[in-house]
């Protein structure tokens, strides 16, 4: 159950991780029952962590003709807030199913807290991150000016969160100019390995984890793991 426990803890967010590619709209699918449980008490609130095979996701606000030249990327619509953004290889996703009535009923306070959790977890890497008025996302200086290095793209339904954030650890940056990345064109797109960090994908997600926690509160990782949506 994702209650609150009688002494007032609450239950430990499930965390889980998957293995090769995942693909997209399965794990689309299933966020959207797993919501459904959260919401009705039969599952904990959890947190995904994939990589996806290429794919550019348009959001509801997305523009037409900011898909610049898919070149063969599929492109698939979907409910998160947001424009267009890409996924791919080399750049960790994470899903974040929470259940913002037993937590705090803000939107914007919710938006603050992962924004904060993605800088934190740049921090621990050794790159400062920083939100910027007006540009969705979180941002670091590089030598040709500030760069998107990672992106956020929400939903709720009555209150549980579903989507979430990607941060660029080493992916093909070439395949951002496919698209206006989240509608912002005057900017460009960074990833840590640009920056000259070479943490390793299992580093990344320790740092995420430990920022979480921080954050948002504890996790477990459930036994045995049920999360099979590598599509290779």
């Amino acid at each position: 159950m994702a209650e609150t426990h009688a002494s007032g803890l609450r239950t430990p967010v499930a965390w889980q991780t998957a293995s090769g590619l995942t693909d997209y709209p399965a794990a689309v699918a299933r966020m959207e029952t797993a919501v459904d449980a959260i919401r009705a008490g039969a599952a904990p609130e959890q947190v995904w962590l994939v990589e996806h095979d290429h794919v550019y996701t348009a959001g509801t606000s997305a523009v037409d003709d900011e898909l610049v030249d898919a070149a063969g990327v599929p492109v698939i619509r979907t409910g998160r807030g947001g424009r267009f953004t890409y996924h791919g290889p080399g750049q960790r996703v994470a899903y974040v199913m929470l259940d913002l009535r037993r937590r705090r009923p803000d939107v914007r306070a919710f938006v603050h807290d992962l924004e904060g959790w993605l800088i934190d977890t740049l921090g621990a890497l050794g790159i400062e991150g920083a939100r910027r008025e007006g540009r969705v996302g979180i941002w670091v200086e590089t030598a040709a000016g500030e760069a998107k290095i990672a992106a956020l793209g929400i939903r709720l339904r009555r209150w549980v969160s579903f989507h979430g954030v990607a941060l660029n650890v080493a992916p093909d940056l070439e395949r951002f100019h496919g698209i206006v990345p989240c509608g912002i064109r005057t900017f460009g797109v960074t990833s840590l390995a640009a920056l000259g960090c070479n943490a390793s994908m299992a580093v990344v997600d320790e740092a995420l984890r430990t920022a979480f926690e921080r954050r948002f509160g504890s996790t477990t990782t459930p036994q045995p793991v049920d999360f099979e949506l590598s599509a290779r």
